[in-house]
């Protein structure tokens, strides 16, 4: 089967599109034939580095995907051949203390597609039955593969984690990116308040018209200043974030006392001072995230069926331009999410 993979890291000759072993399905499995996929900045850092995740090369590359299953055992109830499929990235134990409490997430043994084990940007994946989901009627493939990495992990940044109520304000940095998007438009379909900042004023538009309630251009203003004028002095309530390091300051000043800051990333460094007087004596709440549990992709797919979120599509590439994506992505050039058609 046609697949991009992995032989080696560091530079766009390392990442490969050519043949791959078919994947064997195991009883318990189901064995989907992928017609989507997105890039996620994980694929960049698989492809520079891969430092710290257990791998083996050549790897298949993509964390999300969508597809049609091929097969499936015979006494499945809820899943059938033919059938318009999403896919959970996290392959969990079921057996580990965080599984047997209801958190696979923080499952000790957890491999996610792309990074641990052969991923989506394939031709055919076979992943244990509970790592599949019906897509919801109205949704392309590529709209329901953004849905399993992006979407899902701002889903629980915002309401598993921040506890985001519909009366309050929400920053949102960097918007643009898949995650960053994906938090304004679930922050919006709750009922919130959105600001959004970028260092590039027509990614601010953008997100205006798509229905941010303000947009900051932080190339040309000051974030922190611009915020405590929209919000009347006050600061807002949740700070969504996922930059890191360039912005971790006026994150902390830009928010309301006892309010919460949610990560899940740290494109810009991953060491920023802490400001621990700010931290206690203004009571505020650091809060780390990522991805999310199976349930909470349910009940994202469930929003979407009522219409409520539609993932924002940049572009749609063929797999031999996978260069030029992973080049898009690494330039931050893309507004939403960047995705690979698979198949015919």
């Amino acid at each position: 089967m046609k697949a991009v993979f992995l032989k080696g890291h560091g530079g766009n000759e390392v990442v490969q599109v050519g043949e791959r072993p078919m994947p064997q399905r195991k009883p318990g499995e189901v064995l989907v034939r992928l017609r989507a996929a997105t890039l996620n900045r994980v694929d960049l850092y698989m492809r520079d580095s891969g430092a710290g995740i257990r791998h083996q090369l050549p790897l298949i590359m993509g964390v999300d995907g969508a597809g049609v299953i091929e097969e499936v055992d015979a006494q499945e109830r809820l899943l059938q051949p033919g059938q318009r499929v999403v896919l959970y990235s996290g392959i969990t134990c079921g057996r580990c203390e965080f599984c047997q409490h209801g958190e696979p997430v923080l499952c000790t043994s957890m491999q996610t597609l792309g990074e641990h084990c052969d991923g989506t940007l394939a031709e055919y994946i076979s992943v244990p039955t509970g790592n599949v989901f019906p897509i919801p009627d109205g949704l392309g493939f590529d709209e329901a593969a953004a849905l399993g990495v992006n979407y899902l992990t701002a889903w629980r940044m915002l309401f598993t984690k921040a506890q985001l109520k519909p009366w309050e304000t929400v920053l949102v940095f960097g918007i643009g990116g898949g995650v960053s998007l994906a938090g304004m438009q679930l922050a919006k379909a709750a009922g919130a308040r959105v600001i959004v900042t970028s260092r590039e004023q027509h990614k601010v538009d953008r997100a205006m018209e798509l229905g941010a309630d303000a947009g900051i251009c932080s190339s040309s203003e000051d974030v922190q200043k611009r915020v405590m004028e929209l919000t009347g002095g006050r600061g807002v309530d949740v700070v969504f974030e996922n930059v890191g390091e360039a912005v971790w300051s006026t994150a902390l000043k830009s928010l309301v006392r006892g309010g919460r800051i949610v990560t899940c990333g740290a494109t810009t460094g991953d060491q920023p001072g802490a400001d621990l007087r700010r931290l206690f004596i203004r009571q505020l709440q650091v809060i780390g995230s990522t991805l999310g549990n199976p349930g909470e992709l349910q009940d994202l797919l469930a929003w979407c069926a009522q219409g409520k979120v539609r993932p924002v599509i940049d572009r749609v590439l063929s797999m031999e331009a996978i260069h030029e994506g992973l080049d898009l992505l690494e330039r931050n050039a893309q507004f939403g999410k960047l995705a690979i058609a698979i198949g015919d």
